[in-house]
């Protein structure tokens, strides 16, 4: 995985600081179902550890991995953008420890601070066109 699929090391560290007083931390087992695509998306996750896979449902096929995220990834972009859908399924390829953040007060605190809301926006679209991209090269392989 590349260094701009690491929300936690892409913004500057007193923004880092003020995300992780707003993260509480989750585990998940293996095989469990954390997002469906197309449902409402309200947090994301950065890894702390274990495997997780972002799937896209494919008409007439079984759900696609698009990719398997590990340690220090990003979990869902969904919660910043309106409507605040899931784009991807998500599924514990292993048992997961995460930090969970939830979107609207992450949201709120960018409008906030402008500053932090820049900083964690532009890591965003970085990992987001990181993901398009691996989706579309896995779809083209079909």
């Amino acid at each position: 995985m590349t260094a701009a699929t690491r929300l936690l090391r892409g913004v500057p560290p007193e923004y880092r600081d003020r995300m992780m007083e707003m993260a509480h931390e989750v585990a998940f087992d293996q095989d469990t179902r954390i997002f469906e695509e197309n449902g409402t998306a309200d947090r994301f996750w950065v890894l702390r550890s274990g495997a997780v896979t972002l799937d896209l449902k494919v008409p007439g096929r079984r759900p696609v991995t698009v990719e398997t995220l590990g340690p220090g990834d990003l979990l869902g972009w969904s919660w910043m953008f309106p409507p605040y859908q899931w784009d991807f399924g998500a599924e514990a390829l292993s048992p997961v420890r995460a930090y969970e953040f939830d979107g609207a007060d992450v949201r709120a605190a960018c409008d906030a601070d402008p500053a932090l809301g820049y900083a964690l926006t532009r890591v965003v679209a970085e990992i987001l066109a990181h993901r398009l991209e691996a989706a579309r090269t896995r779809l083209f392989n079909l």
